[in-house]
């Protein structure tokens, strides 16, 4: 229990939720872009840079960074539950072992299923937070009025019952797989280049970063899609059977994406997805691999002094 409670583990968990922020806060347009283009089926342009020309010229200059504050604070609490269950679970298994890319994937899905199951009302909110007040193609999508995160709950608790904050659980449950193969990806890496040289270049850890991500996301993006329109929740298609997006939810809405734009429908706002995720989970992993080491360090001064 003291090893899952450790001074190290908060130290990681701090680290990953600043370095999420951070990252985020910089790239935040893209996120902007790429949900866009996955709930607003009818949207005609399809590059990044289109999108957001044409969200800041009918919506205003700041429009790409509507919905930051509570993006923002679900993603601190999101990284902060990951970093933390991940780093606990693996000084309680590996115990001073060597660590292995198996042991890695396995923490990081058990890391990433209790993230969902505590952070997914979050997500909900936010996600019709920043679509709020957007101008849409689709006549399908029904508009929401909120004040805040939490005048959200209360309506959507009050108008859908409270089952309706773990919309999209189900994809979102299949999508631990994501930060479970980037976590392996980036691992792995770092320990093959670690057998080469003693320390990691803030190059280096930028460049697996990308790489664990870019695997990670192309993989998973179908299921990331269906995630967001699950988590809007404001489609007028299939109302009857939209609570927790169920397994059956999930097929339909990846029928009804194939039938209508063909299987790259499943990849619409891949590029503004990869461009986003790649460069938002490099800067993540640098700001969070120098934050511990800086604090380690300091800790280790702090130690040093008292003997």
């Amino acid at each position: 229990m003291a090893s899952v409670l450790s001074y190290e583990n908060l130290v990681h968990a701090v680290a990953g939720a600043v370095g999420s922020m951070t990252a985020m806060t910089v790239f935040f347009p893209l996120d902007t872009a790429r949900l866009r283009l996955q709930v607003d089926e009818k949207r005609k342009s399809k590059t990044t840079h289109m999108v957001l020309l044409e969200i800041i010229k009918e919506e205003g200059l700041l429009a790409p960074y509507r919905g930051w504050f509570p993006v923002i604070s679900s993603l601190c609490c999101s990284n902060f539950v990951y970093f933390y269950t991940f780093n606990s679970l693996k000084t309680v298994w590996v115990k001073g072992q060597h660590s292995t890319t198996g042991k890695d994937l396995i923490v990081g899905f058990v890391a990433g299923v209790v993230n969902v199951l505590l952070t997914t009302p979050l997500w909900v909110v936010n996600t019709r937070l920043k679509l709020q007040g957007a101008k849409f193609r689709n006549e399908d999508i029904v508009p929401t009025n909120y004040s805040g995160i939490i005048d959200a709950f209360h309506q959507i608790i009050r108008d859908e019952g409270i089952s309706a904050l773990w919309n999209g659980t189900f994809p979102s449950l299949l999508l631990v797989f994501n930060p479970a193969i980037q976590f392996m990806f980036y691992e792995g890496l770092k320990r093959q280049l670690l057998k080469k040289r003693m320390k990691l270049s803030s190059l280096d850890v930028f460049i697996i970063g990308a790489i664990a991500k870019a695997i990670a996301t192309t993989v998973t993006y179908p299921m990331q899609t269906v995630q967001s329109i699950l988590r809007f929740g404001r489609h007028r298609l299939n109302p009857e059977n939209r609570t927790l997006g169920s397994l059956r939810n999930v097929l339909y809405l990846l029928h009804q994406r194939v039938r209508r734009f063909g299987i790259m429908g499943l990849y619409k706002g891949l590029e503004a997805k990869l461009l986003q995720t790649v460069l938002t989970a490099a800067l993540m992993f640098l700001v969070y691999e120098k934050l511990t080491a800086t604090t380690f360090m300091v800790m280790g001064l702090k130690r040093a002094s008292k003997h």
